[in-house]
C-alpha cells in the first residue's frame, strides 16, 4: 500500500514537471487520493485493493481495530508467565476442589519456588546450581515440588470464558502424564467435555492471591450459577444413569417383600445376591431432623417401603435432609432439586461432600447396572405402516383435488406438510407409549404393566442423554427435512435408521445436517460479537435495586408451542 502511494505520488510529480494535460493530471490525482484511503482505511471506499494473493491488503486502521489490532492482541491481552495449557481428561478420583496436574507441567511452574526452597534448604548456593538441580530431575527435587504445591491453589480457565465460572481454582495433584485432569462436576460450569478440549493453568504467585483464590474462586466453594441460582455441580450422563437406575423399582423381582432391620442387612442380603437392587423391600432407616434455631440434630427411626437401591443411597444423605427425597426414581432434574435442598437445608460443605459421594456411586452403579444399547432396544411401532398408509392415502386425495383443479399449488403444498407431520407425531406418540411400559407377571402370578426396563428408554427418561425426538428417527420416522433455503421438502422420510433409508431419503437427509453444521459455526461468532457489545454498553452500570418496582406485576406463563410445554412456568421464574 505505502509502494502503491509513493508511485502514484511520484508519477504525479513527473507530470506535473511535464506540464500534461489537464484530464491525465487529474485522473492521477483521483488515482493517489484512493492509495492513500486504501492507505488508511482498506475497503472503505469501494473495492479493497488486494496483493498478488487475492488477499485484502493490512491497512493502517486494520493494524488497530479487531481482536488482533494492536488494542486487543498486545494493550488489552498479554501473554502471562507462569502459566500453561494442555489437553484435559476426566479425573473421577479426585475431590470437588482438586483437579489433576501433570508433574512436567508442575516442575516448569513451580520453578521459582523450587529455587528458593533449594536454597532455603542448603542444597543448592546459587540460581544457577538449583537450575542444575532442578533440571536433573534428582529425587529431592519432586519431594520440594510435593511440598511446594501443598495448600498453593492454581487456577483452570476454559475459553471462551462467557461467565465467572469459566475460572476456578483447584488444589493440584500431581500426576503421571501430560494431560491436566478435571473433576466431573465442574465440567458444567466451564462447559467442558473431554474430546480434546484445553484448558489453561495460572500460578496465583503471592500470599494475597493465594488467599483470594482459595476463599473466593475454589471450585467447592462456587457451586452456583450466577445467572440463576441453580447449583452448577449437578451430574450428567453416566451418573444419571446409575443414580435412575439404583432407585427404579422392578415388579417381582428377587427378594420382594423382604424386610430389614438396617442397610448393613440390605447389603449384605445384595452382596449374597438373595435380593436385587430395583427389588420392593421394607427397612428401617433413621432421619435426622434439624432444629432450625440452635441447630440441633434429633434422630427419629421408621420403617419404609422402599427398594434396596435406595435404602443403600440413603446412608450417603446429608444429616438433617429427609429420606422421602430420594425414596423415588432420582432423573436428572430431581438430582438437580435434591442438590438445591440440600444446599439450602444443610449447607456448602455438607452439599460438595454429598455430591462427591453421589458421583462415586453413580459411576460404580452405571458399570454395574450394565446398560448398553443393542439394535433390540429400537422398537418399530407396529401401527406405523398403518399411519403412512393412510397419510399415504390423504396425499393421494389432494393431489387429485389438485390435478381437477380445487386447490392451488400452494394450499396442496401447505395440507401435504401438514399431514406429514401429524402423521410424524403420530409414530413417535404410539412409539414412546410402546418403548415406556413392558408386561410383566406379579408375585401373585398375574399379568401387569410396568414401566419399561429398556436401555434406550431408560437413557432418555432420566436425563442422561437422548431425547424423544432422536428416539424417533431410531425407531419411528425421520419425518419432513428442510431444504438449505428453509423450505421443507414435502417427500418426506418415512424410514429410520433401524430398518435403513434407500438412496433418496439418505440425500434428502443431507441437507439438514450439512445446515446444521454451519448454522452452529456462523451462530457463535455472532452472538460472542453480540456479548461484547452488550457488555461494553453496560459495564458502568450496577444494579442496586433488589426490587424492579412494577405497581401490578408482570404475568408469567409457560411456554407452549403446538400443543407442547416447551418452559415450564417453574423455569421462567
Amino acid at each position: 500500500l505505502y509502494r502503491r502511494v509513493i508511485n502514484r505520488n511520484s508519477r504525479l510529480r513527473r507530470l506535473l514537471e511535464l506540464k500534461a494535460p489537464e484530464i491525465i493530471a487529474r485522473n492521477e490525482k483521483r488515482m493517489l487520493q484512493e492509495a492513500v484511503d486504501s492507505l488508511l482505511d482498506n475497503g472503505r471506499r469501494g473495492k479493497a485493493m488486494t496483493g498478488a494473493n487475492k488477499r485484502a491488503l493490512k491497512s493502517l486502521a486494520d493494524m488497530i481495530k479487531g481482536k488482533s489490532g494492536r488494542f486487543r492482541q498486545n494493550l488489552l491481552g498479554k501473554r502471562v508467565d507462569y502459566s500453561g495449557r494442555s489437553v484435559i481428561t476426566v479425573g473421577p478420583t479426585l475431590k470437588l476442589h482438586q483437579c489433576g496436574l501433570p508433574k512436567l507441567m508442575a516442575l516448569e511452574l513451580f520453578k521459582p519456588f523450587i529455587f528458593s526452597r533449594l536454597e532455603a534448604m542448603g542444597i543448592a548456593t546459587t540460581i544457577k546450581a538449583a537450575k542444575k538441580e532442578v533440571e536433573s530431575g534428582t529425587p529431592v527435587v519432586w519431594d520440594i515440588l510435593e511440598e511446594v504445591i501443598k495448600e498453593h491453589p492454581v487456577m483452570l480457565n476454559r475459553a471462551p470464558t462467557l461467565h465467572r465460572l469459566g475460572i476456578q481454582a483447584f488444589e493440584p495433584i500431581l500426576i503421571e502424564g501430560k494431560a491436566i485432569q478435571l473433576h466431573p462436576l465442574v465440567c458444567a460450569a466451564f462447559n467442558a467435555d473431554f474430546d480434546g478440549d484445553q484448558m489453561a493453568v495460572h500460578v496465583p504467585l503471592s500470599v494475597e492471591a493465594q488467599m483470594e483464590a482459595r476463599t473466593l474462586m475454589l471450585a467447592s466453594n462456587n457451586i452456583l450459577f450466577p445467572a440463576n441460582g441453580e447449583p452448577s455441580i449437578v451430574p450428567s450422563q453416566d451418573v444419571v444413569l446409575g443414580l435412575y437406575y439404583t432407585t427404579r423399582e422392578r415388579i417381582n423381582a428377587k427378594g420382594e417383600g423382604l424386610i430389614f432391620a438396617d442397610t448393613g442387612e440390605v447389603q449384605r442380603a445384595l452382596d449374597a445376591g438373595e435380593v436385587d437392587l430395583t427389588a420392593r423391600i421394607s427397612v428401617r432407616l433413621t432421619e435426622y431432623a434439624k432444629n432450625k434455631e440452635t441447630g440441633e440434630l434429633t434422630p427419629s427411626t421408621k420403617l419404609w417401603e422402599t427398594t434396596a437401591g435406595r435404602a443403600l443411597l440413603s446412608e450417603i444423605l446429608p444429616k438433617g435432609l429427609p429420606f422421602s427425597n430420594i425414596n423415588k426414581a432420582l432423573k436428572k432434574k430431581e438430582i438437580s432439586k435434591l442438590i438445591n435442598v440440600s444446599f439450602r437445608k444443610c449447607g456448602l460443605k455438607e452439599t460438595v461432600v454429598f455430591a462427591d459421594k453421589l458421583l462415586q456411586n453413580g459411576f460404580r452403579l452405571a458399570t454395574k447396572s450394565g446398560i448398553s444399547i443393542c439394535v433390540d432396544d429400537m422398537l418399530v411401532p407396529k401401527e406405523k405402516h398403518g399411519i403412512i398408509e393412510r397419510s399415504e392415502k390423504e396425499v393421494k386425495e389432494i393431489e387429485q383435488q389438485y390435478v381437477s383443479g380445487l386447490v392451488t399449488s400452494g394450499e396442496r403444498y401447505n395440507k401435504v406438510v401438514d399431514i406429514w407431520g401429524k402423521a410424524g407425531d403420530e409414530v413417535s406418540k404410539v412409539m414412546m407409549a410402546q418403548l415406556a411400559k413392558e408386561k410383566t407377571v406379579d408375585r401373585h402370578g398375574n399379568t401387569v404393566d410396568q414401566e419399561s426396563f429398556n436401555s434406550i428408554y431408560m437413557m432418555a427418561d432420566s436425563g442422561a442423554r437422548g431425547s424423544a425426538a432422536q428416539i424417533r428417527q431410531l425407531a419411528g420416522m425421520r419425518g419432513l427435512m428442510a431444504k438449505p433455503d428453509g423450505s421443507i421438502i414435502e417427500t418426506p422420510i418415512t424410514a429410520n435408521f433401524r430398518e435403513g433409508l434407500n438412496v433418496l431419503q439418505y440425500f434428502i437427509s443431507t441437507h439438514g445436517a450439512r445446515k446444521g453444521l454451519a448454522d452452529t459455526a456462523l451462530k457463535t461468532a455472532n452472538s460472542g460479537y453480540l456479548t461484547r457489545r452488550l457488555v461494553d454498553v453496560t459495564q458502568d452500570l450496577v444494579v442496586i435495586e433488589p426490587d424492579c418496582s412494577t405497581s401490578d406485576g408482570s404475568l408469567m406463563r409457560a411456554i407452549v408451542e403446538g400443543g407442547e410445554v416447551i418452559e415450564s412456568l417453574r423455569d421462567r421464574i
